[in-house]
């Protein structure tokens, strides 16, 4: 039986589903964690629900794959490594290098860790791991699939920021977007929900995790998006500021004395909900805390949401849904519901007892004029997708 890898590297983890073909049943999945770091562990889950952790040491990406191929043989989700016929990563920024996911060999791998100024908390650590599978299985292909390849039809009125032209001609400084591998399954599969054609439909797709976008879709394909020339941009996030104005960087670096690669680090790593809350990244343990900065970061992250949601609505002449995807879009009511009070006035009325369920389904009454709903994301299955695609598997 023929299997495919799909990958989603991180600076310490990578997570991992593997399809069988052609049915693309999720057989096995899971995550290194901690790679490179101390308390590392290796998980894997089975079809039949058997979940296994092992605490063991990582100590870079090409350990972790071995540990994975071990694991899939250990358990018998393989019994030989030549039935993974193709590995797909997830690469968040392509730059203007790549307009579709593409095989990756030596030359283009290359390319990959030129564009981490990009996308710097991603694209060196998904070049380490297509490279440690190049080096683990050196004769099974590694497709790269690109987030930013979604938002190539966005026009230059939304793609070009305000600067010299000379730039965009020089550099390919330009809107990149993110989370496109996302928007490509969650937008088709709203448009399935609504019995409609995608071409037919104005959506707002959120997608809130620990990076967060907003995404307008129009014409079956992305009209404009939150994030920038790099995730940094759009949004406030787990750890990124969002949109800020380029002056506070420069007064912020004279003083407190910091460099510019300073300062995109603590916009980077440092800002967001862990920068205002001043206790984590992660909004579950923002919503739990009673704290006056707690609540203002979950207003804050709030606000901005409904700001591009009313700026994207504006801009496509109305909307006909708004989706919610992502670890915050798919299991935080409280902010489904504060967005979705936002836009009473555009004819959303939401089914507030529905909303406190997850899952797949409507968070608006059958009669709202603008729908929402709920969506759980599935970017390995676009990653395996275009693996097949690219290499003819089938």
């Amino acid at each position: 039986m023929k299997k495919v890898l799909a990958i989603n590297s991180g600076s310490s983890s990578f997570k991992y589903k593997l399809f069988s073909l052609p049915a693309e049943k999720v057989i096995a999945k899971g995550m290194a964690d901690r790679v490179g770091l101390a308390n590392a562990s290796f998980e894997i889950k089975l079809a039949d629900g058997t979940d296994h952790v092992e605490k063991t040491d990582i100590p870079d990406q090409e350990a972790a794959v071995s540990l994975l191929l071990k694991f899939l043989k250990e358990f018998n989700v393989v019994e030989d490594l030549n039935e993974i016929v193709g590995v797909g990563h997830r690469v968040v920024n392509g730059g203007e290098y790549f307009k579709d996911s593409t095989i990756i060999n030596k030359e283009n791998l290359q390319k990959i860790y030129e564009l981490q100024d990009y996308a710097p908390l991603h694209n060196p650590a998904e070049g380490r791991g297509i490279e440690a599978f190049m080096n683990v299985l050196p004769n099974v292909p590694q497709v790269a699939v690109f987030d930013t390849t979604y938002h190539y039809s966005l026009d230059p009125v939304h793609y070009l920021y305000s600067i010299p032209y000379k730039y965009y001609e020089k550099y390919g400084v330009r809107r990149y977007g993110a989370h496109g591998t996302s928007i490509r399954y969650t937008a088709p599969h709203a448009a399935k929900m609504l019995g409609k054609d995608l071409k037919d439909l104005k959506l707002i797709v959120c997608h809130l995790g620990s990076g967060a976008s907003i995404t307008a879709v129009k014409d079956g394909k992305s009209y404009d998006t939150s994030m920038g020339f790099s995730p940094i941009a759009g949004v406030t996030m787990a750890t990124r500021s969002g949109d800020i104005d380029p002056s506070l960087i420069q007064h912020l670096m004279h003083v407190e004395h910091k460099s510019m690669d300073e300062m995109i680090h603590i916009l980077n790593s440092e800002s967001g909900l862990l920068g205002l809350s001043g206790i984590s990244p992660d909004m579950r343990d923002i919503r739990e805390s009673d704290t006056e900065r707690a609540k203002l970061a979950r207003n804050i992250f709030i606000n901005r949401i409904v700001r591009y949601v009313g700026a994207y609505t504006a801009e496509m002449g109305g909307v006909d849904a708004i989706i919610f995807t992502a670890g915050i879009g798919e299991h935080d009511a409280g902010v489904r519901k504060a967005v979705m009070d936002a836009f009473k006035f555009l004819g959303v009325e939401p089914d507030y007892e529905a909303n406190e369920e997850n899952g797949e389904h409507f968070i608006t009454k059958p009669g709202s004029k603008v729908k929402a709903m709920v969506i759980p994301t599935n970017e390995e299955l676009m990653i395996e997708r275009d693996v097949v695609r690219l290499t003819n598997i089938n």
